[in-house]
């Protein structure tokens, strides 16, 4: 879902930032965004993705290139012009307030008429499904109650985009996977703009269109969640993003889409080049743990293999996780359906494991 400048909505065009005049926090980011999309920052503390944020919110100011909403300049624009609503980890609500209060107050600011502002309050209350809950105050409602009248908050003036910062962040897991789909069901019902920050990859992969990955004040991959996971572009996005198995080696031949490696304990094994551009040159081979069999009769035809010793043998319910020593490494992963026919493994045990060359990508050391 990329899109092209003409029909762009939110744009970073060459934007730095630097907190100290020395250090960039953010190197020269250029990101488009076209209506409606749901994209996600993403990355571990220190990556620059809540900076971008609060720079298109107009917290922060960027040091170097131009922010756009709409093909509009907005660096001089304060944030409480921009028209964009914000949604934060603590909820920021006023606690002497009543919900609709709470609702009401950034229309106040506005200058909107009392009639228009109750029915504004009204609409955002059942957007979220809290339509009764108008006279009660924070304090009398459940963590995912607050956090769906601060999205109503947000969503009150008809904001055309919203930024969710951590959002979900003080929420239990179970109440924050519901809430996970319950903001892009709102989200795509209503067709905003939504930019969310988040270091929690489960959730960026659940509920963005397309997935922004940051470290170290660069985006490392942008992509729809799919191929992010299956087409990672580097060792830090293959790493970051879900689970992960690496093997150390060589690159010994290239030609086309293929490659052959000489892993360190001296084993040849079959990968696709991806990040790697000449032979002798050191590579990480990344492999996904539910590629990975072990039952010969579901290994395919050209399927490559490799000898293993199982460690570990974790049932997990829906899942086996098995831990296993694989060409020198003891943190070799993979993961099989509980099935009938799925046999169960022992440690000690001597296997032979198989995945498909294709699986396996062959990215920088």
């Amino acid at each position: 879902m990329s899109a092209s400048s003409n029909d762009a909505f939110v744009e970073f065009e060459r934007v730095q930032k630097s907190y100290d005049g020395e250090t960039l926090v953010v190197k020269d980011l250029n990101l488009t965004m076209p209506r409606g999309e749901f994209l996600t920052m993403l990355g571990p503390s220190g990556s620059g993705k809540t900076t971008c944020l609060m720079m298109l919110a107009g917290f922060e100011t960027a040091t170097h290139g131009d922010i756009r909403l709409g093909g509009v300049s907005i660096n001089n624009i304060p944030p409480h012009k921009r028209g964009i609503g914000m949604v934060f980890q603590n909820y920021a609500l006023f606690p002497h307030m009543t919900v609709a209060e709470n609702l009401s107050f950034p229309l106040e600011v506005r200058k909107i008429g009392k009639a228009e502002r109750e029915e504004k309050v009204r609409r955002a209350l059942d957007m979220v499904q809290m339509g009764e809950f108008g006279g009660r105050r924070p304090a009398q409602l459940s963590g995912g109650q607050q956090q769906r009248i601060a999205l109503a908050r947000a969503l009150v003036f008809e904001a055309e985009l919203v930024l969710m910062d951590e959002p979900l962040g003080a929420l239990d897991k179970q109440l924050r996977e519901h809430m996970q789909f319950e903001i892009k069901r709102i989200a795509d019902n209503l067709g905003i703009t939504v930019v969310y920050v988040t270091h929690d990859q489960t959730e960026a992969l659940t509920m963005s269109d397309r997935v922004a990955v940051f470290d170290d004040g660069v985006i490392q991959q942008l992509d729809p969640p799919d191929v992010l996971y299956e087409e990672p572009q580097n060792s830090f996005v293959a790493q970051f993003i879900g689970e992960n198995n690496t093997l150390e080696g060589v690159v010994k031949e290239i030609s086309g889409d293929r490659c052959l490696v000489q892993l360190d304990d001296g084993e040849l094994i079959d990968a696709k080049p991806v990040n790697v551009s000449q032979v002798g040159e050191r590579t990480r081979v990344s492999i996904r743990p539910e590629r990975v069999e072990y039952n010969r009769d579901r290994l395919q035809e050209g399927a490559h293999t490799l000898q293993a010793e199982v460690l570990e043998f974790i049932y997990m319910g829906d899942i086996f996780r098995t831990r296993l020593r694989v060409a020198g490494n003891d943190e070799f992963i993979i993961k099989t359906r509980n099935a009938p026919d799925q046999v169960r493994l022992q440690p000690g045990q001597k296997i032979e494991i198989g995945w498909m060359p294709q699986d396996c990508r062959a990215l920088d050391a």
